[in-house]
């Protein structure tokens, strides 16, 4: 027998964006990437469900410190809905709960779905990763107990009919962090009169992170180590959003070691900091009109 080649972990930073294949959570697919890589560290920014499919991004080494950023960001979905059934998880892996004929026309969904937009309330499904007494809720739903869920604020931007035939709709839905769409899935089919689940879901748009530029995990196993490193985004793609500031070396000495720099004027809220066009971390305003150091980065090379 051979033996077990231990396997090396390296220092990788950076961001990659992955295609999330159906039917894998995101957690296996983190860890089938950061083996490809090699990479010590890895985390995600907000989980996809494993029905749920596309853009999933992954950090790696001194990004896993930016991660949490992108829990906050706007998403965009792309959602198909079948009408007509209603199950108790509110998607295709639930148990059909309610059945019924759907006599829904375009017209109908152009009247319905601009009720959903803006800020609107939704209560949380049972099937879900939110806790009550320290029990993630799905738990309890297995067991076929239900609890009082708060119905919740989140804000719908954008909803777009891409397509309707018969009992399948197909939805584009920007939205804000928190949202379930498989909630919004089966209140837009109770809108309509007949009901509805979620069958597929789709990120296409994280921030300002976008799905065409995402890669596959069956591409990234097949690609040789060039080419697999130049799917790697820099650090800082976490952080565009950010207004950004540039240090000349003594202030940028000082920021590495912790200490406060002089604050830009007009300048507020999270900043990105650079010397010599490298990220070195990022700031904040605070005591004495001082930009002070949030967090702090230590890339390779």
């Amino acid at each position: 027998m051979q033996p077990k080649v231990k396997k090396t972990w390296k220092q990788v930073d950076g961001v990659l964006l992955l295609d999330k294949p159906l039917g894998m959570t995101s957690n296996d697919a983190l860890q089938k990437a950061r083996r490809l890589f090699s990479a010590a560290k890895g985390g995600h920014t907000g989980t996809l469900d494993p029905l749920a499919t596309g853009l999933l991004p992954l950090c790696f080494g001194e990004a896993t410190k930016f991660s949490a950023d992108l829990l906050d960001a706007d998403k965009t979905y792309e959602a198909v809905l079948k009408l007509g059934v209603t199950t108790d998880s509110g998607d295709a892996e639930g148990n059909v709960v309610a059945t019924a004929e759907v006599s829904v026309d375009t017209t109908q969904v152009a009247d319905v779905l601009p009720q959903f937009v803006g800020n609107i309330r939704q209560v949380p499904p049972m099937h879900s990763a939110l806790k009550r007494d320290g029990r993630p809720l799905y738990e309890l739903a297995r067991q076929g107990i239900e609890v009082e869920r708060e119905a919740r604020a989140v804000t719908i931007h954008a909803i777009e009919c891409l397509a309707f035939s018969g009992d399948a709709l197909t939805l584009r839905v920007s939205c804000s962090k928190g949202t379930y769409i498989r909630v919004l899935a089966a209140d837009i089919g109770n809108a309509l009169g007949c009901g509805a689940h979620l069958t597929a879901l789709r990120r296409t748009v994280v921030g300002n992170l976008t799905l065409d530029k995402a890669v596959t995990l069956a591409e990234l196993d097949t690609a040789d180590e060039g080419d697999r490193a130049g799917r790697l985004l820099p650090v800082d793609a976490l952080l565009q959003s950010l207004p950004m500031v540039a240090l000349e070396e003594g202030e940028a000495n000082r920021f590495k070691h912790g200490n406060p720099v002089a604050l830009p004027a007009g300048m507020a809220g999270k900043i990105r900091v650079y010397a010599e066009d490298r990220l070195i971390g990022v700031g904040e305003p605070g005591h004495g009109g001082l930009l002070w150091p949030k967090r702090l980065v230590q890339l390779a090379g």
